[in-house]
């Protein structure tokens, strides 16, 4: 495989998404990237809906690029044989709760006396210590957790919402990503493995604090209580759907004014300066939408334009596959996957000149990989043939070695 990361092998222990997404994201850049699974059904998003073929989306979507070899871990051979695969590994990245990982024989000081320099990653959901530990955690409970279902409701005085995708998960996944890479470039460097930490709760603070908690930001002068900017947000009705407009500047403001036919504000003295428009902020939004309505989305998109306002239409799923700026990118791509049929997968928001990633694969089958790979650590086929029927390694159900 080529890409950035080509010649980089990755043992990946994670399930569900944050752990697969990050290791997805490699393996799109061209790490080799080893998914280890309990032979018993294996990581738990292949039994989720939405399928085809035996495969779900939600697998599909987060182990592309990816081997599968399935080994109980429960059992001593098993680990055996999982060490026996680390040899040559750069990166370990396991999911499990705090402590699980030493009590299975495979935490990082049993890897490292395998691999000195390996880079050893824990994905956890609230930490690694503290009383939040070892709770079972989902994607809602870091929202509520974090903060940001308060900010998702607007205000501390209003209902928490949680936002209507798993943000906690993917961003997770996103960031071990970016981790796994900078510790590798680190080692390239000094010579140096490390271990890398993060947990699904640290992730989302992080990513909140740019934006979202400037009250906090002052130490000794916190808001006791946030209150929402504005209880209306940018998406606006029009007589048959619905656009998204935003203006900071003057600039745009003017343009706003000119695309709405409305010279009047300029002359308001609530919105005279950006100031008092946004101090203002539920008037003048108001005063939008009102405008808003009176015409079809096409024709205020080519009124806006015109003047150069920020502003886009608000696409349905089912209509984000279909539109001109989405084509143009070729950010989605489609595959033919040998199980689960045509595929429409969105593609590595990275683009590298040098380092083109190969054409992709699909996700495997459940220990599809398990014999190609444990044939690597010199095994033979009796060897292998009493692995498969003692139940320590799986293969797809007929498969035996060739």
């Amino acid at each position: 495989m080529s890409g950035p990361l080509s010649g980089y092998k990755i043992i990946d222990l994670t399930s569900m998404v944050s752990g697969p997404l990050a290791t997805m994201i490699l393996a799109d850049q061209g790490a080799e990237v080893l998914k280890i699974e309990n032979p018993k059904g294996g990581d738990y998003t292949r039994g989720v809906s939405s399928r085809n073929g035996g495969f779900s989306a939600s697998f599909l979507n987060n182990n592309r690029n990816k081997k599968s070899i399935a080994i109980n871990l429960k059992d001593a051979v098993g680990v055996k044989l999982l060490l026996e695969l680390v040899k040559d590994a750069d990166v370990f990245v396991q999911n499990f709760r705090p402590g699980v990982t030493d009590r299975m024989g495979v935490g990082e000081a049993a890897i490292r006396a395998v691999v000195p320099d390996i880079i050893y990653v824990s994905i956890s959901g609230f930490g690694h210590k503290g009383p939040y530990a070892n709770k079972p955690v989902y994607d809602p409970l870091v929202q509520a957790l974090s903060g940001l279902s308060s900010i998702q409701g607007g205000a501390d005085d209003v209902r928490p919402r949680l936002v209507r995708t798993i943000l906690p998960d993917k961003l997770t996944g996103f960031t071990a990503a970016q981790a796994i890479t900078a510790a590798l470039l680190s080692r390239e460097r000094t010579g140096v493995g490390q271990h890398v930490q993060l947990s699904m709760l640290d992730s989302v603070v992080s990513f909140l604090w740019a934006s979202d908690m400037s009250g906090q930001t002052f130490v000794g002068q916190e808001s006791a209580q946030e209150k929402a900017q504005s209880f209306i947000d940018l998406i606006y009705e029009t007589k048959d759907g619905f656009i998204s407009v935003a203006v900071q500047s003057n600039k745009e403001w003017l343009g706003l004014t000119r695309a709405l036919d409305r010279p009047e504000w300029l002359e308001d003295e609530r919105f005279k300066t950006s100031g008092l428009r946004h101090k203002n902020i539920d008037e003048r939004l108001g005063l939008t939408q009102e405008v808003l309505l009176t015409k079809t989305a096409d024709e205020w998109l080519r009124l806006l334009e015109a003047e150069d306002v920020p502003c886009a239409p608000v696409l349905r799923r089912s209509e984000v596959i279909d539109h001109p700026q989405i084509i143009a990118n070729e950010v989605l791509m489609e595959n033919q996957h040998p199980e689960a049929g045509r595929l429409r997968q969105a593609r590595g928001a990275a683009i590298f000149s040098a380092t083109p990633p190969d054409q992709p694969h699909g996700a495997p089958l459940l220990g599809q990989h398990t014999l190609e790979e444990l044939k690597k650590t010199g095994l033979g086929d009796d060897a292998l043939e009493q692995l498969i029927e003692s139940g320590v390694v799986a293969v797809p159900s007929g498969e035996r070695h060739s």
